[in-house]
């Protein structure tokens, strides 16, 4: 399964960067805390040049009926408050890691034993890496 596969196929528009506090980034977090998902982090890619989007969040779920509700729930709330509808998604089939692609900000929702295996965080160890508690 290699979902950043994807994102290698698209460009990032020329749109206004998005920050921390940009709206769709403020629901996506609040999205995946009402869902109770885990370990959630964002790392800021802005000054990576080879970053294919501003943003990764990344979370862990139990399960792979959590990873379908959090998916589920920030394409709702994500589509309720800006409008904005998921550009790509991909891994719903197996449920281990969802990836969701809003262009400039790219979630990933994985099981705690794929988020170990693939590292993402080590893996872009140059950005700026923000943990997100439970508000």
């Amino acid at each position: 399964m290699e979902p950043l596969a994807s994102l290698t196929k698209r460009k990032i528009s020329g749109t206004a960067r998005l920050t921390r506090n940009s709206k769709i980034f403020k629901t996506i977090i609040t999205a995946i805390q009402e869902k109770k998902g885990e370990h959630i982090v964002s790392l800021d890619l802005r000054q990576i040049t080879e970053a294919v989007s501003d943003f990764f969040i990344i979370c862990e779920a139990t399960s792979g009926p959590q990873i379908k509700s959090i998916a589920d729930n920030i394409e709702y709330r994500v589509k309720e408050a800006t409008g904005e509808n998921v550009y790509q998604r991909e891994g719903i089939q197996t449920l281990q890691w969802v990836l969701m692609d809003y262009v400039n900000i790219v979630v990933h929702i994985m099981l705690p034993e794929q988020r170990k295996f693939y590292n993402l965080e080590e893996m872009w160890s140059d950005s700026s890496v923000k943990e997100h508690k439970e508000p």
